[in-house]
């Protein structure tokens, strides 16, 4: 992927230098009025009482990130970072590096030099262009000319003197998406997208869909081809990525928290209470179809008998996309951060659908398996139905456990596991004369029955975790039981921008880093990181000298939309760093739920070269 966009941008840079002789000072608006970034970004290093200037130009519509500068001085035949002074830069929300400091027009850096010497040094710096080209890091190289006593640049570097190692300048998954989407081929752009929706399939708020569709095809009856399978998950697709790429462009542009706005107590409430009607329908209480008056009316406009199921899928493909806004991936807000920032909708809007399609790819093999494989008739197609009957229950428990108490959750669990156990023939009595199966169902139907007894059980005791259901109470002699102290993360609540300030100041004065938790009650994968990610001792060691700070934007009031524009956040979870200096930590954010070792290691990495940061800005 980067061989192609280094390839795209070579080939626009020579196209633009065979076509004139003269560049245009500024960055515009399509991909042929971009200038080479040596003409974008033009450096000037001269000397002044022993002090070392270097003055950039930069091109209207262009800017160049404070916090990219890398400053190179030779010492004993070695290249190595050095320190330098830049002034304060215009704060800006970026598409690739989120909340940056930039400089527009002209800026210097300075460095002093030490006994007078006039040693060669290296540069590097990246900048980008208001129409969504971002540059490459570039690095230059000078040496003084004692002759004309200026400095002059040598293009292929210094080959007798060694570098030494430099830490990569990082950057956030999110913003290499974004980069992606604007830097590359729309079509490429799509592809990768599309393969990043496949990997969100599998995700606690993509893989709901299955049983939903799963119950469309069973409502068809006994006469369920693969094609006839496959039509209905195709239209069932086609709903969830066209509405859910119009929510999301519209949200975009519109800056809505998209999150927050499908996660609605009366939304939340009104999806469980159609799940549960689906269930019903399931169970046998009516045929699961769209009433006749307007199934005829459908039929009749296109000529189809089967045309009112068809559109049925659709639409519940497009409520069906509420689910998905449960999960926030870098994917997601790559492609909405785009939209919001560049207006772009083409390719914000290509990149949202492009992934939709990936996350209902899945779905398309499960509608033309269903309809081959789906039982035709009799007791196993009853079963089958009862058990997607069960599927959307869950759904629905599912969806209120974002508004509800964890331990009233877990009582609706415990309903629903019971009298599953009693359908799979838990409580049936067997004969000596009951086939394998009976006794097959009868076994596991009972240890569902005993697991559902166990949450029941948790839950009254006040827990709040089905896969630990018993965490709540221990055992002690006599059979007596207490509960047991809940663990409690060593979180901070804070409101506004100000408690933000005030609390990372207090840690910076400490000698301690901090982060921020964008939290809110109906993030499922808030949960999943309280539940499985912070309570990790490794995780904790990691954060041992750190400030934990949560934001809970549960509200989305204006104070909550405030913070969450600062750094540009669509919703949580979304994970901020601060070093020690009180500095955020640009491109180490964390979006979406992330395991507990892989996030020890990325906070350990966001914190440990966060002095030779502070040493090469000059701050």
């Amino acid at each position: 992927m980067k061989t192609f966009w280094l390839l795209r941008t070579a080939a626009l840079f020579l196209a633009l230098a065979v076509s004139s002789n003269v560049y245009a000072q500024s960055c515009g608006s399509g991909d042929d009025d971009f200038p080479e970034v040596e003409q974008a970004f033009q450096l000037a290093p001269r000397v002044e009482n022993e002090t070392l200037v270097l003055h950039w130009t930069i091109a209207d519509d262009c800017y160049l990130y404070r916090e990219q500068f890398r400053f190179k001085t030779e010492r004993d035949g070695v290249l190595s970072a050095a320190e330098f002074s830049l002034p304060p830069g215009k704060s800006k929300t970026d598409i690739f590096f989120g909340e940056v400091e930039v400089y527009y027009h002209e800026v210097n850096a300075t460095a002093l030099l030490p006994d007078g010497e006039t040693p060669r040094f290296s540069i590097r710096s990246q900048g980008c262009a208001e129409a969504g080209l971002c540059y490459p890091p570039t690095t230059q190289y000078f040496q003084f000319n004692a002759a004309s006593f200026e400095y002059e640049e040598v293009p292929g570097g210094f080959t007798d003197v060694a570098v030494a190692s430099d830490t990569e300048i990082p950057v956030s998954e999110q913003a290499r998406l974004a980069q992606i989407i604007t830097g590359s081929s729309i079509w490429i752009a799509a592809g990768l997208f599309f393969i990043a929706g496949l990997g969100l399939a599998f995700t606690p708020c993509v893989l709901p869909m299955v049983p939903i569709l799963s119950g469309i095809i069973a409502g068809e009856g006994d006469n369920v081809s693969p094609t006839r399978g496959f039509l209905l998950a195709l239209s069932y697709v086609m709903g969830m990525a066209i509405v859910y790429t119009l929510a999301g462009v519209a949200a975009a542009a519109a800056g809505l928290q998209l999150q927050a706005t499908f996660n609605q107590p009366w939304i939340l409430i009104l999806f469980a209470g159609l799940f549960v009607v689906l269930a019903l329908g399931m169970f046998g209480a009516y045929d699961l179809q769209i009433p006749s008056g307007i199934q005829s009316k459908l039929s009749g406009i296109s000529g189809n008998q089967r045309s009112g199921t068809t559109i049925g899928a659709f639409v519940m493909g497009a409520l069906s996309a509420l689910i998905v806004t449960a999960c926030v991936a870098p994917a997601l807000i790559a492609a909405l951060t785009v939209i919001a920032q560049t207006g772009d909708m083409l390719r914000g809007g290509s990149a949202l659908f492009a992934m939709s399609l990936g996350m209902g790819a899945p779905l398309l093999a499960v509608g033309a398996a269903q309809g081959k494989f789906l039982p035709k008739a009799g007791a196993w197609m009853i079963a089958v139905k009862n058990a997607f009957g069960f599927m959307m229950l869950g759904l629905a428990i599912w969806m209120l456990s974002r508004i509800l108490p964890g331990n009233v959750t877990m009582l609706f669990w415990a309903v629903l596991v019971f009298m599953t156990g009693v359908f799979m023939g838990g409580l049936t009595m067997l004969t000596t004369d009951s086939n394998v199966t009976r006794k097959l169902g009868k076994g596991f139907g009972l240890l569902t029955i005993i697991y559902g007894l166990i949450l029941l059980l948790g839950s009254l005791t006040g827990g709040s975790n089905p896969l630990k259901p018993l965490a709540s109470i221990n055992l002690a002699g006599g059979g007596a039981m207490f509960a047991q102290a809940e663990h409690e993360l060593p979180f901070q609540r804070i409101k506004s921008v100000d408690d933000l300030d005030r609390e990372v100041a207090t840690a910076s004065a400490n000698g301690k880093s901090a982060f921020l938790d964008f939290y809110a009650d109906w993030c499922v994968s808030c949960l999943e990181m309280e539940a499985f990610t912070f309570v990790d001792k490794d995780v904790q060691a990691a954060l041992s000298n750190t400030i934990w700070l949560q934001a809970d934007v549960t509200a989305n009031d204006e104070v909550d939309q405030a913070l969450l524009k600062r750094f540009g956040v669509f919703g949580p979870p979304t994970i901020i760093f601060f070093g020690v200096d009180g500095e955020q930590r640009h491109g180490y954010e964390v979006v979406g739920y992330i395991k507990a070792q892989k996030f020890a290691e990325h906070v350990r990495r966001a914190f440990s070269d966060s002095d030779r940061v502070v040493a090469q800005n000059g701050s």
